[in-house]
């Protein structure tokens, strides 16, 4: 039987807008004003020379370069309104085509720390865990990309870093791998090795399923190394997402009217980096900021103003036609709980309502965003099953209104045994993995949530690694990469 709708990625719904058409326009406008008056500085040296070459005014000695108007409208209307980041091996299912308001979820975030599904304990994360949490998110089908989200620890070389992280991930799911970067020869590795895969440069340039986060410093900073490889990746034509993670009150002002202006210019000044090196690359915009705790001056993963700023960021991405990569779904939670559960709930209920294209962090992540735990990604997936329920809404025609029906059955009456209850029964309605409905009459106090959870992940852990590469690719690969670690 075919799934549900809600079942399948790329749902499109907005019907959440924390902001009005005129204060959509308001913010952009005003970004507009601060890339050209205050400008963007500017430390990579083919980014800088490319902003100057699409009509920047460029400052030498303090490489701040001021945008006109018209040179990020330019950039605007040459980026790609939709991006597809393609699932292997036929795997089309889970395709993400990142455009106008259609949704997608995936992990994210760069863990330092896993909860050990073994033990319940607090550890570093390592290889072993890049490798499990893309097994875990092969097998969770409301998690729709792999974003890498753990560090490998006993890595100790900056170069090779990269080249684990991918392969470890590309080994162990054939959704879409993502990941943030660390070093240009890092990235260079990895586009070697996705080719080896691919069957060649062209053929991961056609249907690329391998994308790149790098970053933009706030306030308003592109560095070297972040520059550099964000120039490397438009390039040669691959996706790249340059987010920018303004803290209110912090690098940027404490209203969320600042931040999100600030995070909409910001992000524009990358997409304009993009377009000048390389006109009608894949970029894509990125919001990941947050409020500060006040009592510490931290940053805060699980509040839901950060689901406001998102939302809106959101609603002026869609204004644009920009592909954005979103953030939602963190909790603050230290262990897996009631706090966990509603601060994750609530964020990647409201981003997702907002239409905001790839929802990344959406699952996994607690702690300020330093661990995931592997029960948490299972627990996600479910509310992100909710989400999309929630995204499907309700629909209503002559057949899901049955008035016939209603009129012929009269009062009284029941439907459990008319075709139409066959026919919907099992596509109208999410359901739950974990949830347990069972009377109280009836429960024994087993079979909890948690308890579904552990077993989901036990049975995961119990998959052989590795199993989502071609044995000659891979020899291929670990033939060329030696750095690789098992």
């Amino acid at each position: 039987m075919n799934k549900p709708i809600h079942a399948l990625p790329g749902i499109g719904a907005s019907p959440y807008k924390p902001l009005t058409d005129a204060e959509v326009k308001m913010i952009a406008d005003e970004a507009f004003r601060i890339l050209e008056k205050s400008g963007m500085a500017v430390y990579t040296d083919e980014g800088f020379e490319a902003l100057k070459k699409a009509g920047g005014k460029a400052d030498e000695s303090t490489r701040i370069i001021k945008l006109p108007r018209g040179v990020v409208e330019d950039a605007i209307a040459s980026n790609p309104s939709s991006v597809t980041l393609y699932a292997r091996g036929g795997d089309s299912a889970f395709d993400a085509v990142l455009e106008k308001n259609r949704v997608h979820y995936g992990t994210g975030g760069t863990a330092i720390y896993v909860l050990d599904p073994d033990s319940g304990e607090r550890r570093v994360s390592t290889v072993n865990d890049v490798a499990l949490n893309a097994k875990m998110v092969q097998h969770l089908d409301n998690i729709h990309l792999f974003t890498i989200n753990v560090f490998p620890h006993e890595v100790k070389r900056k170069v090779d870093i990269d080249i684990n992280r991918f392969y470890h991930a590309l080994s162990n799911t054939t959704k879409h791998v993502m990941g943030g970067v660390y070093s240009m020869e890092g990235c260079k590795k990895v586009v070697e090795m996705a080719g080896m895969i691919a069957g060649g440069y062209e053929e991961l340039a056609k249907k690329p399923f391998v994308s790149f986060i790098t970053l933009v410093i706030s306030p308003f900073k592109i560095d070297k190394i972040y520059g550099d490889m964000t120039c490397y990746f438009a390039g040669l034509g691959l996706p790249v997402v340059v987010p920018t993670e303004p803290i209110t009150g912090t690098t940027s002002p404490i209203t969320l009217a600042g931040n999100v202006l600030t995070h909409i210019a910001e992000t524009l000044g990358g997409i304009t980096m993009i377009q000048a090196v390389n006109k009608g690359a894949p970029g894509i915009c990125g919001s990941v900021g947050s409020i500060t705790n006040l009592r510490t001056m931290d940053h805060l993963s699980g509040a839901v103003e950060r689901a406001l700023i998102n939302a809106a960021v959101s609603q002026i991405a869609q204004y644009f036609k920009i592909p954005l990569y979103s953030t939602a779904g963190m909790s603050d939670a230290k262990e897996l709980g009631i706090q966990a559960a509603y601060e994750s709930a609530i964020s990647n209920l409201l981003v997702a309502l907002s239409g905001a294209n790839y929802i990344h962090d959406s699952a996994g992540l607690m702690e300020f965003d330093l661990t995931v735990s592997y029960e948490k990604l299972v627990m996600d997936n479910e509310i992100l099953g909710m989400c999309q329920r929630a995204l499907r809404g309700i629909e209503v025609n002559a057949d899901t209104l049955a008035s016939d029906l209603i009129i012929e059955k009269g009062p009284g009456k029941d439907y459990l045994q008319e075709g139409h209850t066959v026919r919907y029964m099992r596509e109208e309605f999410f359901e739950p993995r974990l949830s347990n409905r069972q009377k109280r009459e009836e429960y024994d106090g087993t079979d909890t949530a948690s308890d579904r959870a552990r077993a989901f992940v036990a049975d995961v852990q119990k998959t052989e690694n590795g199993l989502r590469l071609d044995k000659e690719v891979k020899q291929q690969i670990r033939t060329t990469f030696p750095e690789i670690m098992e």
